[in-house]
């Protein structure tokens, strides 16, 4: 028998056969939701769009004071370059769990649909469909959810996320800056950390040109805002933490975003750590290696100093 015969091959993501079957290179796996008796923290999923299957993980750091203790809450996206990974792998799970300990955040992890089966932009669709759902729980409105009503500081909202799931944060701020009525005014999103964004690299993008037929131009002011100025004033959170890895293939946009962002008009106040010589999402790969180790703790100092 014949080997299939490939359309269209991006390496480490995805592989598009002549007949329109599509192949991951690297499945993910399933860690459940869970309560660990020695951090404190419980986690539970929860459908919020049925129809898409968009579901949430949500952490809940464990309750020191009273029944009602709020903490800051985070929206938090994975990455994975839109075409791989999961709120619900080890890899995410894992780092969720110890974040949601470490920095004192209440986390609502987002899984959305993943590309080429779905293009882009599902991903945006999805991620927004939980925004809704939080904003929902914040306003007061029908539905409600006893770990956010109880426990989410809704005037403290961060949105976070590595690699692509850094894009999709930046995209649903600032969707929600061009029309903040959407999510209502029970929510007040404070700020926004992005750990290795994938906004592009220099030269054409494989994944997004095949992923985002609609506009596969790297030009897209979803794939690459700091070429879009105008758009990145709006943003409406008032803090910013950028964080690069020093031998991360997709650095230098991740500086181009930071240096956009001091000269377009944007009144808040925007932050970059880089970690020396650390390649791509290195902390997931290596969470306890004292580099990563640092890196939570920039991100923990983020959350409680910006809150």
């Amino acid at each position: 028998m014949d080997a299939k015969e490939i359309a269209y091959d991006v390496p480490m993501f995805f592989k598009v056969y002549k007949d329109g079957s599509i192949e991951k290179y690297r499945k993910h796996d399933y860690a459940p939701p869970s309560d660990n008796p020695i951090t404190g923290v419980r986690s539970k999923d929860i459908v919020v769009l049925p129809e898409n299957n968009v579901t949430v993980r949500l952490y809940l750091p464990k309750i020191t004071q009273n029944d009602d203790q709020k903490f800051p809450l985070l929206v938090y996206f994975h990455g994975g370059g839109f075409v791989i990974e999961s709120a619900f792998s080890t890899y995410y799970h894992s780092y969720l769990h110890s974040l949601a300990a470490e920095a004192n955040v209440l986390i609502v992890s987002v899984e959305y649909r993943l590309a080429p089966e779905h293009k882009i932009p599902a991903c945006y669709d999805d991620s927004w469909a939980a925004m809704k759902w939080v904003s929902q729980q914040a306003n007061g409105e029908q539905g409600s959810e006893p770990w956010l009503k109880s426990h989410a500081d809704f005037s403290r909202v961060f949105l976070s996320g590595d690699s692509a799931g850094a894009n999709v944060a930046h995209n649903m701020m600032m969707r929600a800056s061009v029309d903040e009525d959407k999510l209502g005014d029970g929510l007040k999103l404070v700020g926004m950390a992005l750990v290795h964004p994938y906004f592009g690299n220099n030269g054409p993008d494989r994944i997004w040109s095949y992923c985002c037929p609609e506009n596969p131009k790297t030009d897209d002011p979803r794939f690459n805002p700091a070429a879009h100025p105008s758009l990145l004033s709006k943003l409406v959170c008032s803090k910013i933490l950028i964080c690069t890895g020093g031998a991360d293939f997709i650095r230098d946009r991740g500086w181009t975003y930071y240096e956009s962002l001091k000269k377009c008009g944007w009144k808040g106040e925007v932050q970059l750590k880089e970690t020396e010589g650390e390649e791509h999402v290195f902390h997931l790969v290596k969470p306890t290696c004292e580099r990563a180790k640092a890196l939570m703790k920039w991100l923990a100092d983020f959350f409680k100093q910006s809150s």
